[in-house]
């Protein structure tokens, strides 16, 4: 099928008006993770509006809308949990009100990453209106709980829902780049045993706050000399937080265990970055236990579907089937040779191919510097730049596999 660039952008620009509605209706209803009900109910609503073939709501409350019947079966995905407003007073405006001018949409969410369901969803309507439908089904998910687990809503996908794309389109912002991968993350404990007495007396104690201390001082040094990779960049590792247990505030700490949130470069993977740490002299020394983090919160239907906090990397070769085809319906729509690049922070990609070697590219309307901070923004332009390549990247891929 000939690809119709010209009409499939007209389209997408007649829709700026409803993906901006979407995307506001979307940014006043607050949902954090495992409270996304409301917004995952306007999301079914929009999507019976457009005319999705199919809507499913699943038992961990993702919503998945089929368009088509063929045999290829691609997905696209926006995560539509979103992080709190933080500190108020930070913000200029209200974050769940929003605002709206000529050029931007803002709000919790407006970036990170509603935006990317307004596009999708507004896509799978061009689909419809120029018939656009070939051998492929295309799924269109809203994931939950990844801002507080990410990838879990895919694993649950994948295991449980038995949906298996043949490749998957991430939809988080990257200021309309093509994103080819990035880092994955673990979160990691490390636990520290003393022996409590009064702190009249410490010497008759064993304090687990001071083998902490050159614990952390080690893994200081350590995020020094992590792997570099020349596209992905350095693994690091940091601390993150710091607890203890004591019978008061006047005696020795008898517990003390710190979180390090460990960023994994490619070729990093959970059993080495443990190893790391297991060998630090200062862990060797204070016999400390180091483990992974288990996640096992419910989502807001009530399920609970544990994982370890373990998030893989991934990444794609620039000459890969989706890397040219997200590039020739780019350059086939704008006239123009888009960037490729990957994300700073990490995505449901380190499930659906972390894990499961599902294949992923990315393309999103919005900056990744907007996630997670105060009067978050994003670009109305990106809606339509966004929905167009969405509509048309099926077909290019299609196109692609008979090469």
């Amino acid at each position: 099928m000939k690809v119709p660039f010209e009409q499939v952008l007209e389209k997408a620009q007649s829709y700026k008006k409803d993906m901006v509605k979407f995307l506001r209706d979307m940014i006043r209803i607050p949902s954090e993770s495992c409270e996304e009900k409301d917004v995952i109910l306007r999301i079914k609503e929009e999507m019976e509006k457009v005319g999705f073939d199919k809507v499913v709501i699943d038992p961990m409350g993702n919503i998945l809308g089929y368009v088509g019947h063929g045999k290829h079966l691609i997905g696209m995905d926006a995560h539509i949990d979103t992080v709190g407003i933080g500190e108020i007073k930070n913000w200029t405006f209200d974050p769940y009100e929003g605002f709206e001018d000529d050029v931007h949409i803002g709000g919790r969410g407006a970036s990170d990453q509603e935006g990317g369901m307004a596009s999708m969803v507004y896509a799978a309507k061009i689909i419809k209106d120029l018939h656009l439908e070939d051998d492929y089904t295309l799924v269109i998910t809203g994931t939950v709980q990844e801002e507080d687990c990410d990838g879990l809503c895919w694993q649950y996908i994948i295991e449980e829902d038995k949906v298996k794309p043949e490749f998957v389109l991430i939809t988080e912002p990257t200021s309309c780049r093509i994103y080819r991968g990035h880092r994955g993350r673990m979160e990691i404990k490390v636990a520290t045993r003393g022996i409590s007495c009064h702190g009249s007396a410490p010497e008759r104690g064993e304090n687990a706050i001071y083998k902490m201390a050159d614990i952390i001082k080690d893994v200081e040094k350590l995020n020094e000399r992590l792997k570099h990779d020349d596209f992905l960049g350095k693994g690091t590792v940091t601390v993150s937080q710091i607890f203890h247990k004591s019978p008061s505030r006047c005696a020795v700490a008898d517990g003390c265990w710190i979180s390090l949130d460990r960023r994994l470069t490619d070729g990093e993977t959970y059993k080495s970055a443990l190893a790391e740490i297991e060998a630090l002299p200062s862990v060797k020394a204070a016999k400390a236990e180091v483990t992974m983090y288990d996640y096992e919160r419910a989502a807001y239907t009530g399920l609970v579907y544990p994982t370890q906090a373990y998030f893989p990397t991934w990444v794609i070769p620039e000459n890969h089937i989706l890397c040219r085809s997200m590039k020739e319906g780019y350059e086939g729509l704008f006239k123009k040779a888009p960037v490729i690049d990957k994300w700073t922070f990490s995505t449901n990609g380190v499930s659906i191919m972390g894990r499961y070697g599902i294949e992923c590219i990315g393309f999103g309307p919005g900056d990744e510097k907007e996630a997670h901070a105060p009067n978050e923004k994003t670009r109305k332009e990106d809606l339509v730049i966004c929905a167009a390549l969405y509509a048309v990247m099926p077909l290019m891929y299609l196109e692609n596999l008979k090469k």
